[in-house]
């Protein structure tokens, strides 16, 4: 590391907050700040207004100014850097830091989740992305967005489950407590189904999850059709990294760490449990470069 770099500041940006944290050499926490979307995917720009704005929050809480900028090194790990236009649009901007490297926010918490070594992580909240680091190569399996990919998020979760809400409207299969839920949800208006639809975005069908949880566990068998299915997915998803090389796979995100017990015992026996996050491996980043990119080709 470059010897004026004093600073090591980790970044976990997705769609819905970025957070910032800045530590010492040492790694001793100075400072913390959270502010809002940081997916390069909604503009380099948005992007990187909010990372400025946390680490200027973390930098007072850490009785440091500006003047110290130049001496931090930031590791990003952002949702959206797989996209290689996304990730060369956003570090083509200049900034005041000593050094920025960039890399995707799986990325990020797989080297959290096996403190900096190789492993192999499995995220299933809204979304779902599936990566394995191996000698310094990564493995990525899915996360390619809602409604393509995403399989054993919650978001595909909820789709399934609207479409099955409206089978029963149809009398094609019967009606459940969740199917009941869902209509009382939209007071029990089709059109306003089919209105919200035009417009809804993964975290919106991704709010039903917690009661299909919630309903499997007292029986309901919508409920607990879809979360099978979610088992599945998350297990596709978890063989697909096995055979890419990994040994065990850590679990992470609100579905994908409620959807173990579901999982087959010789898939459970895969499952590791993390020994830190994403803003650990945002700070593992900035202690090396991790660029996805090397910045020296074309866009």
């Amino acid at each position: 590391m470059h010897n004026t770099i004093r600073f090591l500041v980790g970044i976990d940006g997705g769609g819905t907050s970025c957070r910032a944290r800045i530590c010492d050499l040492n790694g001793a926490l100075l400072g913390e700040a959270k502010t809002g979307s940081a997916n390069i995917l909604l503009g380099a720009d948005v992007a990187l207004n909010s990372i400025n704005e946390a680490i200027a929050l973390a930098t007072a809480q850490a009785n440091l100014t500006a003047d110290n900028y130049c001496e931090m090194s930031v590791g990003l790990a952002l949702a959206g850097a797989e996209q290689k236009k996304a990730w060369y649009a956003f570090m083509r901007q200049p900034t005041p830091y000593g050094a920025v490297t960039l890399n995707t926010d799986a990325y990020g918490a797989c080297l959290g989740a096996w403190g900096g070594n190789d492993g192999a992580i499995l995220i299933g909240g809204t979304g779902s992305c599936g990566i394995f680091i191996n000698k310094g190569q990564q493995h990525i399996v899915g996360g390619r967005e809602f409604p393509i990919s995403d399989q054993g998020g919650g978001a595909v979760m909820g789709l399934r489950l609207i479409q099955q809400v409206l089978l029963s409207v149809d009398g094609i299969i019967e009606s459940t407590p969740l199917t009941k839920h869902v209509l009382q949800h939209f007071n029990h208006d089709i059109d306003a189904i089919v209105d919200w639809s035009k417009t809804a975005r993964p975290c919106d069908y991704g709010q039903f999850s917690p009661q299909i949880f919630a309903l499997a566990n007292e029986g309901d068998g919508l409920a607990i059709e879809l979360l099978q299915q979610t088992a599945r997915d998350t297990e596709m998803w978890m063989q697909a990294l096995i055979k890419r090389g990994a040994n065990q796979i850590c679990l992470m995100g609100s579905i994908a760490e409620r959807i173990q017990p579901w999982l087959t015992p010789p898939m459970q026996q895969r499952i590791a449990q993390p020994q830190g996050d994403a803003m650990d491996g945002a700070i593992a980043m900035a202690r090396a470069n991790h660029n996805l990119y090397a910045l020296s080709e074309e866009a």
